[in-house]
C-alpha cells in the first residue's frame, strides 16, 4: 500500500459522490490509478513484468513518485521489453544513471536487468503470468476490509511467491512489495468493501 493517511481511515467520499480507499486522496492522477488500474486482474506477462519492476523501483519510495515518473520509465527502458533489458550493458546502465526522469540507483538499475532476465526463462518455460498466478490458484483473493488498518503488509502468499522469485533470479521482491504488487494486479482484493471499485473488481475477477 501506498498511504500517507492514517490506516484508521475508511473510504472517502469524493466531490463525484463516488466513495473511494482513501489513500489516493485528491490527486487527480492518483485518483485515475485506483479507479482504472489497482485491483484490475491483470493476466499478460509483459504488463506484469512491468508492475513488478516499477514495484521494485518504489523500494523506499511512495507509489505516487513512480507513477508520475512511469512515462519517462517506459521510455527509459525500452517500454519494459525484457528482451531488451536482458542485454543492457555497462554503457546502457551508465546512460541511465544519467536520465534524471527515473530513480536513478543503480542497485535497482541492475536489478531490473537480472529481472529480466530471469523473467525470460520462466517466459519461456512456464509463461510469466502462470507462475505468478498458481500461488493465489488462478482466482483473486477477495477481502472483505473496511479500513486501511485491516490490510497486511505481507502475507504468507506474498512470502512465497517473492522466495520464488528470488530464487530464480529476480531483485527487489521482497514479500512487501510483493504484496503491494498483488494488489495492483489484482492477484488479491484490498479494495475497501465501501469503495465503489470493489464490487467491480470482485465480477471482473469471475470473468477469468
Amino acid at each position: 500500500m501506498m498511504a500517507d493517511a492514517s490506516r484508521q481511515l475508511t473510504v472517502l467520499r469524493h466531490s463525484d459522490g463516488l466513495a473511494r480507499c482513501p489513500w489516493p486522496g485528491e490527486d487527480a492522477l492518483y485518483v485515475a490509478y485506483h479507479d482504472e488500474e489497482w485491483g484490475v486482474p491483470e493476466h499478460n506477462s509483459r504488463a506484469l513484468f512491468e508492475k513488478l519492476l516499477l514495484d521494485g523501483f518504489q523500494a523506499g519510495l511512495s507509489w505516487i513518485t513512480i507513477l508520475r515518473k512511469r512515462d519517462a520509465f517506459r521510455l527509459a527502458f525500452d517500454r519494459f521489453d525484457p528482451e531488451k533489458i536482458a542485454r543492457y550493458d555497462g554503457r546502457r546502465i551508465e546512460r541511465l544513471m544519467r536520465n534524471e526522469g527515473i530513480v536513478r540507483n543503480r542497485a535497482k538499475i541492475e536489478g531490473a536487468v537480472a529481472s529480466a532476465r530471469a523473467y525470460l526463462e520462466i517466459e519461456a518455460r512456464e509463461g510469466f503470468s502462470a507462475f505468478l498466478w498458481k500461488f493465489v490458484d488462478g482466482r483473486p483473493v477477495q477481502n472483505k476490509l473496511r479500513t486501511l488498518a485491516e490490510i497486511q503488509a505481507e502475507t504468507d502468499v506474498s512470502r512465497a511467491m517473492s522466495k520464488a522469485l528470488k530464487a530464480e533470479g529476480f531483485k527487489f521482491c521482497g514479500p512487501t512489495i510483493v504484496y503491494a504488487f498483488m494488489q495492483a494486479t489484482g492477484m488479491v482484493n484490498d479494495h475497501l468493501v465501501g469503495c465503489h471499485c470493489h464490487a467491480r473488481c470482485a465480477q471482473l475477477a469471475l470473468k477469468k
